[in-house]
């Protein structure tokens, strides 16, 4: 996995996550492209797109799309559940997440996507182990 990213239908970037070092400049050329063609698709398109070396899966969820981008010989199904997994998180942490927890409380998302990913591999598939260490930050941050 190269990159997540986190964006709504009129194109505005809610969270990004890059697992290969890139320049700026290309993010912003990659991110320009991205919310292009995947918010440009018809509803009932294929979640998946050939674009330029990659291979890019996308899910919408309300009103935000979830978009990773994946090497060629990478799984798009197994994509497609690591997507599912982190809004389930998203939603088990903030009770039905809309758009506006992750732009108030981002470093929440960021954290619970850390808790789950490390260097664009799943590190954690269990709910309960990822919900528990984000209960125990959360002490941690309360005590502080």
């Amino acid at each position: 996995m190269h990159f997540l990213l986190l964006f709504n239908r009129q194109s505005k970037l809610r969270l990004q996550k890059w697992f290969t070092p890139v320049s700026e400049r290309d993010k912003r050329k990659v991110i320009r492209d991205m919310t292009m063609m995947v918010v440009g698709r018809p509803p009932r398109s294929c979640n998946f797109i050939h674009w330029r070396d990659l291979k890019i899966v996308y899910k919408r969820y309300a009103s935000l799309y979830f978009c990773v981008g994946l090497e060629n010989q990478d799984n798009e199904l197994l994509a497609l559940e690591v997507l599912h997994r982190y809004v389930e998180l998203l939603d088990k942490y903030f009770g039905n997440v809309c758009e506006l927890d992750i732009i108030f409380n981002f470093d929440k998302a960021y954290y619970i996507l850390d808790e789950f990913l490390m260097g664009g591999e799943v590190l954690e598939t269990s709910k309960i182990d990822i919900g528990l260490s984000i209960e125990e930050a959360d002490v941690l941050q309360e005590v502080q």
